[in-house]
């Protein structure tokens, strides 16, 4: 099913509500780069064909796809959190940082937000309705969807370290990435607080702690 404008029709009929941003992120469960936020408004004119979720748009097809929608979007924009400071903050704080400055790299201060998912990590005073798979249902957080993604691969296809692969698995873990790091280390790309480190005897020196209050778990994903 393609997305719709439905629930972005249902806030704008709010009295209060002139403008919605359609809001998706990129990267979270990474071992390595940022963390990649977008945030997108749209005047709820046809899209053009065959946006739908990023996860269902072949990797060939994403890019074509998303210069369009740089040039049919009313506004759009974008963040990122660094590795460190994923590192440092945690996940959820290092999200509502991206998420806030995409929103603030907005033309236009958005009256309410759809946010893909179950979770408000963007938080006061943004209005905010989430959407379980809102990349699917909504053609605004589709988009947002899309435009992260393709940023996001573009950005970690450009920082080197061949032997990882990150050119195809954008610091995603593969049979690659996961060789390259029990036989180089990480790089200075690398998440060190997740615990891939933990597998990795040689290197489990490096893993950075923070404080358990402030932490998100990562469950280990070498088997």
């Amino acid at each position: 099913m393609a997305p719709t404008y439905d629930i972005e029709r249902l806030l704008l009929s709010q009295p209060s509500t002139r403008t919605v941003a359609g809001v998706d992120e990129v990267g979270r469960g990474a071992w390595a780069g940022p963390v990649t936020v977008c945030a997108v408004v749209t005047d709820l004119s046809d899209p053009p064909p065959g946006l739908t979720d990023s996860k269902q748009v072949s990797a060939a097809k994403r890019g074509p796809l998303a210069a369009e929608l740089a040039t049919w979007v009313t506004g759009v924009g974008y963040g990122e959190a660094t590795h460190a400071e994923i590192d440092t903050l945690g996940m959820t704080e290092a999200l509502r940082r991206a998420a806030r400055r995409a929103l603030a790299c907005l033309p236009v201060r958005p009256d309410a937000v759809i946010l893909d998912g179950k979770h408000d990590y963007i938080g006061a005073p943004w209005p905010v309705r989430l959407e379980v798979k809102g990349d699917a249902a909504s053609i605004s957080v589709a988009a947002a969807s899309v435009l992260a993604k393709v940023r996001r691969d573009v950005y970690m296809a450009t920082i080197g370290c061949d032997e990882y692969g990150f050119g195809e698995n954008a610091g995603y873990p593969s049979p690659a990435h996961q060789e390259a790091l029990a036989r180089l280390g990480p790089t200075p790309h690398h998440r060190l607080s997740w615990s891939y480190l933990d597998d990795l005897p040689q290197w489990r020196h490096l893993k950075h702690h923070r404080d358990p209050l402030a932490c998100e778990g990562q469950a280990s994903l070498f088997g």
